[in-house]
């Protein structure tokens, strides 16, 4: 952080139909963080050095999750932004964003049940040597709240196995244990993968809800270390 008593700036961008941006905006101020709203048409980022793209229904998710949401004006600063290696996060919604413009490869296809899900999940810290998770120890085990009815990722088996290959599986479904077991995967999920993170490391994209689980009153503080990672690596 530059600057004495500066707070990183963190990007919120909203979409039309975008509904978790508040529980963002007010996530990145818990941990201390400047919280900035950006709206989808802008053409920068309104100096902020990290990016979240939250959840909701961007455009009614008419096409698909995120297809239009991709096409947004600020979709070229998040991508330059991105490329010059600053952190993004995009959760939910924004993963398929994420998926949709390239940052993030696979795609999502429809829960396997066909229905829109909303629950609690178990998942399984995969890695902890970058920023964006470094507050977390590998093989840890989150509670976090899920709510999408198309979160079954899914990939090619060419890309499937360079996602092994590079280490860029970050968060896996599991029991509360930490054991993997189909029955804990809520969607069908490829490899049981909830989140993913590129090659450099500075974008993750994840389908749960960290933003929903920043204090005890609202059922648990295991989102925050992923939101102040964020927060951190601004």
């Amino acid at each position: 952080m530059s600057g004495a008593g500066r707070r990183p700036r963190v990007a919120v961008v909203i979409f039309p139909g975008s509904n978790c941006d508040r529980d963002a905006l007010a996530a990145v101020e818990l941990v201390g963080g400047e919280a900035v709203p950006v709206w989808h048409q802008s053409a920068d980022l309104a100096g902020c050095t990290a990016v979240i793209l939250p959840g909701g229904f961007s455009y009614g998710d008419y096409l698909r999750a995120g297809a239009m949401a991709a096409h947004s004006s600020v979709m070229t600063a998040v991508r330059r932004h991105a490329a010059d290696g600053g952190p993004v996060l995009g959760i939910c919604n924004g993963f398929q964003m994420l998926l949709e413009i390239g940052l993030l490869p696979g795609a999502m296809l429809m829960n396997r049940t066909l229905r829109f899900i909303c629950r609690d999940v178990h998942l399984r810290v995969e890695r902890n040597d970058l920023p964006l998770l470094g507050h977390l120890a590998s093989g840890q085990v989150l509670r976090l709240p899920i709510a999408h009815k198309e979160g079954n990722w899914f990939a090619h088996p060419d890309v499937m196995r360079e996602v092994e290959a590079k280490g860029m599986a970050a968060l896996r479904y599991c029991t509360p244990t930490g054991e993997l077991d189909d029955g804990a995967n809520p969607n069908g999920a490829l490899d049981a993968i909830a989140g993913l993170v590129n090659v450099q490391g500075n974008v993750l994209g994840m389908m749960p809800h960290p933003e929903r689980r920043m204090r005890a009153l609202l059922g648990g503080e295991d989102g925050a270390a992923l939101i102040r990672g964020l927060v951190e690596a601004a």
